[in-house]
């Protein structure tokens, strides 16, 4: 068995967030991922090492055991669970999903422009639907499904904001931190899906097998979290 432990995160907002926990840990990166070309990074510890992947993929690295445990936005968990395939929860993966670790919070919204045109009703219907710009489109669906709402998705992987203003959609569903970027683009969130923060997430099968690894990790975490 394996004494050494995996941990995958992103670049950016969340990994400079985690920071701090995984000192808490005693887990320091040799190098920092901004400065370096390597997707594998040393640690002060060398029984743990910190893979840097795209955002999207974190799950997956932990669910297939490429990695022990990550970090990964709750948008991205939700997204990865409600898939095509039906899947309604990281339990019927390979992951569990064992602490809020309250970093990197935001909420995921729907959006429109403030401001209608003369001659406009508010929204643009398309065929007696509306369009929703969205990179979440599994999120967006179900959402608006449970809202007994029938509309149509179209799929955008960034920019989401210039959809509405360009008349490629009614609406948008994405993530919103400070609302600077909708309000500079005239769009104003009308409905809150959910709020959304980072994830401690563990592989069930290193859950298992590194237990008297991965425990201790999750109680202290745990720990600093309760103390925020």
């Amino acid at each position: 068995m394996s004494s050494n432990i995996t941990i995958a995160i992103s670049k950016g907002r969340i990994f400079k967030d985690a920071l701090p926990l995984l000192a808490a840990l005693d887990i320091y990166p040799v190098e920092a991922p901004e400065t370096t070309r390597k997707l594998i990074l040393e640690t002060n510890r060398p029984d743990v090492k910190i893979i840097i992947v795209r955002t999207t993929d974190v799950p997956t690295y932990v669910e297939y055991g490429a990695a022990d445990i990550g970090i990964a936005g709750k948008d991205v968990l939700l997204e990865y669970s409600v898939n095509a395939s039906g899947g309604n929860g990281l339990g019927g993966y390979g992951l569990y999903e064992p602490l809020d670790l309250k970093i990197a919070q935001c909420k995921m919204v729907v959006a429109e422009p403030e401001k209608v045109e003369p001659g406009e009703t508010g929204n643009r219907e398309h065929g007696g639907r509306k369009r929703v710009a969205t990179k979440y489109v599994n999120i967006a669906r179900n959402y608006f499904a449970s809202q007994g709402k029938q509309v149509e998705i179209i799929k955008l992987y960034g920019s989401m904001e210039l959809a509405p203003v360009l008349g490629l959609a009614d609406q948008i569903v994405d993530l919103v931190d400070t609302g600077n970027t909708l309000k500079a683009n005239g769009l104003v969130v009308v409905e809150t899906i959910t709020d959304i923060s980072s994830r401690l997430i563990v592989n069930k099968a290193a859950m298992k097998m590194k237990n008297n690894l991965i425990k201790p990790m999750i109680e202290k975490l745990t720990e600093l979290v309760e103390e925020k």
